[in-house]
């Protein structure tokens, strides 16, 4: 796979030392076994694959060239591109100003845009109206256009099966910047629908099977569909795309549920005329992280901390699968607590920022710690907290010797 030119300040000594040496003993990722790095009173158990993604690293080995290639010229990003406060503040603090804010409010009014301006698309890519309106002000939207190509895979998936009549559902969440790319360049092909979760799934099961009216339909989903969308026609034939970030597990689930809805509506000899497999659409990073997050609860923990950015959709998603197991803590970085005492870390459920006290059993050793993070975050950050942590134990093995299995193997490549 392609190398990106990445800033060296988003690596780390500790955590990508351990990536390479296990890059390097299994390049087929075919082990999804932790990393455990053991500093005596205190173990870290890594997950096989975290971090940067592929799409993450081609936006910002981008974002880096357009400062690079561009010392002269205004430089903005359409928003965020990608969900990580610390990546996005570097940026801004590099002269990039930000058009918009991740809920698509305009911050700076494209009016203000001149053809000589440099313009970012992030990495979720963008809708065609705003695409239109970028290029109608001689804005060059090619140059720097970050958008991940397994984004672009879904709007290929999207395009096909409309042109061959399916209507197109979106597994997403309706605002998330992927979400309103997808839905716009969907809807150019052929009817869309998304929806978040299996509860509204199963509601648009229903209305398949013809166990809930046209008039439910577009109550229960308003503002998810699109235009003229008629569901006694539309939901004839389907396929099932998805917001990459989303759990792979889950689309999958709801992509057997619409097929099973319309196996009761028109029977298994004739499913084939009315469901598309789109099973290929799923994000590889997402897939191998979320995998690699279940063979990480597998192997046990006492407590976990996931990594990233609080409005990182993939992020949250390793949270939900962690927190049914242990106490599981989501935060931004090792600011985020200074003691065993007390954290502030972030509640996905209530959407807010919260605080636990006595969070992490100092006391009890050997303390094992499950961490990982979402494919935005830099590998820095996960450092930073190990750290942290390691400050409370004078005792503990020196880095250089808990990482020496990994940098021995490292040597012997």
């Amino acid at each position: 796979m392609r190398q990106f030119d990445v800033p060296t300040f988003y690596e780390s000594p500790i955590i990508s030392t351990v990536k390479d040496a296990r890059q390097v003993a299994d390049p087929r990722k075919k082990d999804l076994s932790p990393s455990v790095i053991d500093f005596g009173p205190v173990r870290f158990k890594i997950a096989r694959h975290f971090g940067f993604c592929f799409g993450v690293e081609q936006a910002i080995e981008i974002a880096y060239k357009a400062l690079d290639e561009n010392p002269d010229k205004r430089i903005f990003l359409l928003s965020e591109m990608i969900h990580n406060p610390h990546v996005n503040e570097d940026l801004r603090d590099r002269g990039i100003q930000f058009l918009r804010t991740t809920k698509g409010e305009q911050l700076i009014p494209f009016r203000e845009l001149t053809p000589d301006d440099v313009v970012i698309i992030p990495a979720f890519g963008t809708t065609l109206e705003v695409e239109q309106e970028l290029e109608e002000r001689g804005v060059d939207t090619e140059t720097y256009d970050t958008t991940c190509p397994f984004v672009e895979k879904v709007w290929r998936k999207s395009s096909q099966i409309g042109d061959d009549d399916y209507s197109i559902v979106v597994h997403g969440k309706r605002y998330h910047e992927e979400t309103r790319a997808t839905f716009s360049h969907a809807k150019q092909e052929g009817p869309v629908v998304v929806v978040r979760d299996m509860e509204e799934a199963e509601e648009l099961a229903a209305v398949i099977r013809g166990e809930q009216s046209a008039d439910f339909f577009y109550d229960f989903f308003e503002d998810k569909y699109s235009e003229d969308f008629d569901p006694a026609e539309d939901l004839r034939r389907l396929g099932v795309v998805n917001q990459t970030t989303m759990l792979a597990e889950e689309t999958a689930a709801i992509a057997d549920l619409m097929r099973d809805a319309l196996v009761d509506r028109y029977g298994e000899a004739d499913v084939k005329e009315h469901f598309a497999d789109t099973s290929d659409t799923l994000c590889y990073a997402t897939n191998e992280n979320q995998n690699a997050t279940h063979a990480l609860i597998e192997d046990g923990a006492d407590l976990g901390i996931i990594v990233g950015g609080y409005n990182s959709s993939n992020t949250s998603h390793l949270v939900e699968l962690c927190e049914e197991h242990m106490p599981t803590y989501f935060i931004r970085d090792a600011e985020q607590f200074d003691a065993p005492a007390e954290i502030r870390h972030f509640d996905i459920h209530a959407q807010q920022e919260t605080t636990t006290e006595r969070w992490f059993p100092a006391d009890e050793t050997p303390v094992d710690v499950l961490l990982t993070s979402g494919a935005s975050c830099p590998d820095a950050l996960l450092d930073d907290v190990v750290h942290k942590i390691l400050s409370w134990y004078p005792n503990a093995r020196p880095v250089e010797d808990a990482i020496a299995p990994f940098t021995a193997s490292l040597d012997d490549a």
